[in-house]
């Protein structure tokens, strides 16, 4: 059967497909980048924003028109809305999160038990969603209750995946050339919490990086107050990156409280000095929402305050978006769109201001990247792009095709229309 895997939205969401991906292939199955080749089409849904919400729609709707036989909804916005997800056009059953790890099983009548004996091997997915990069799921769920976001809803509680299990997918990823693991979930620093040994992210970190094959180790985003100050001790490991998304949400105190955040802005900024302290120059990005209910002018200039203070290295801005089904979708003083997509705009360009600071900290020296992208350029070589361990994006040209290989650069300058830098190949002793 030749399948076809399409996801909206968060990391999570694309370690899953890569990982029922690789389940397939192991059966013997062929997984395709094109819905118009499918027998069958997997398409993990979103609904943390109006918009994703829509995409899943607009994807769904797709895979159906192009040809696939079969089109299965699953994800976020499929459970929260099964009924709505079996009315579009060539939708041909919904497969709910709580039954997703049974995905395979409900598909092919395979008992998990034989799907757990299976001989992995991660490949990158065909088509634009190629990675070199391995998102590894380690734990699904949330135990938060902030009350803008319908995650907890459709995931539920937080459940830790066992080290064996994830250990089985690096080592999968490793076997098929992954050079960079994130480590990714729905609340990454709320595993082990509810093992039977409590455990905790340090157990984690310590057990993947006893894992040997890969070149870095990165986090996805961890709450604050799930960070742990023993963490910080093993970035004394040169493969972990040097890179944190830990998310902000707003800089006042009172629309934390609303959001259902448990912290301040002050516990935050202390929690960002000492890591800066522990590891010198590392990247730090974060989440903001604009137009929270209630959220004042002066409010939100405390936001941005907040924000040109610390500097991050970049930063995703979201337009807050009702959800129906939250806390806050029953919250007075709504913010005029017009006002909370201004508002929008100028922490965007906070953050340009703030990345193109950090980045030009590295004009000069050095760096690693791990080369994520190639193409043919018309000199005969290659145009480059990828990351550095610490997220800054970098562009290149080459005579030969370095596709997940990881080489040393000299960064020369910023990149005219991208928050990026140009750099050039150097050599090791350079």
């Amino acid at each position: 059967m030749k399948i076809f895997f399409d996801s909206i939205g968060c990391r999570l969401n694309q370690s899953e497909v890569e990982s029922l991906a690789n389940i397939f292939r192991a059966i013997g199955h062929q997984i395709v980048g094109d819905p118009a080749d499918a027998d069958l089409a997997i398409v993990n849904t979103c609904a943390v924003t109006v918009k994703a919400a829509a995409d899943s729609r607009k994807k769904l709707r797709r895979a159906a028109r192009k040809g696939a036989s079969r089109v299965i909804a699953t994800g976020c916005w499929a459970t929260l809305y099964p009924e709505k997800a079996l009315g579009l056009e060539g939708v041909t059953d919904v497969i709910e999160n709580e039954e997703k790890e049974n995905l395979v099983s409900r598909i092919l009548g395979l008992s998990p038990e034989v799907i757990s004996k299976l001989d992995l091997v991660r490949e990158p997915l065909p088509g634009d969603r190629g990675r070199t990069r391995a998102f590894i799921k380690v734990q699904e769920g949330c135990d938060n209750h902030c009350t803008y976001c319908l995650t907890r809803i459709a995931r539920g509680r937080s459940r830790s995946r066992q080290l064996t299990e994830i250990s089985r997918d690096i080592k999968a990823a490793v076997d098929g050339g992954a050079k960079e693991i994130v480590l990714t979930g729905v609340q990454l620093g709320g595993w082990g919490k509810d093992l039977p040994n409590v455990k905790s992210m340090a157990d984690l970190l310590e057990g993947v990086l006893s894992i040997r094959g890969y070149a870095r180790l990165r986090l996805s985003s961890i709450e604050p107050w799930d960070f742990e100050p023993t963490l910080l001790n093993f970035w004394s490991d040169e493969r972990l990156c040097r890179h944190l998304h830990i998310p902000l949400q707003s800089g006042n105190d009172a629309i934390l409280r609303a959001m259902g955040r448990p912290i301040s802005t002050n516990e935050y900024q202390q929690l960002i000095n000492a890591i800066r302290d522990a590891v010198p120059d590392i990247a730090i990005t974060t989440d903001v929402i604009a137009g929270f209910p209630g959220q004042t002018d002066e409010d939100f200039e405390q936001t941005a305050a907040l924000i040109r203070s610390i500097g991050f290295a970049g930063g995703h801005v979201f337009t807050y978006s009702p959800r129906p089904g939250t806390a806050a979708f029953k919250m007075k003083d709504y913010v005029p769109m017009q006002t909370a997509k201004a508002r929008n705009a100028a922490l965007r360009t906070i953050f340009a201001d703030a990345g193109r600071d950090y980045r030009g900290l590295f004009i000069g020296t050095n760096k690693k990247v791990l080369w994520e992208s190639s193409r043919p350029n018309q000199e005969g070589g290659w145009n480059l792009s990828g990351l550095t361990d610490n997220y800054i994006r970098v562009y290149t040209a080459a005579e030969d095709d370095l596709w997940n290989r990881i080489t040393p650069v000299a960064l020369e300058r910023d990149h005219p229309a991208r928050s990026a830098l140009i750099g050039r190949l150097a050599n090791l002793n350079e």
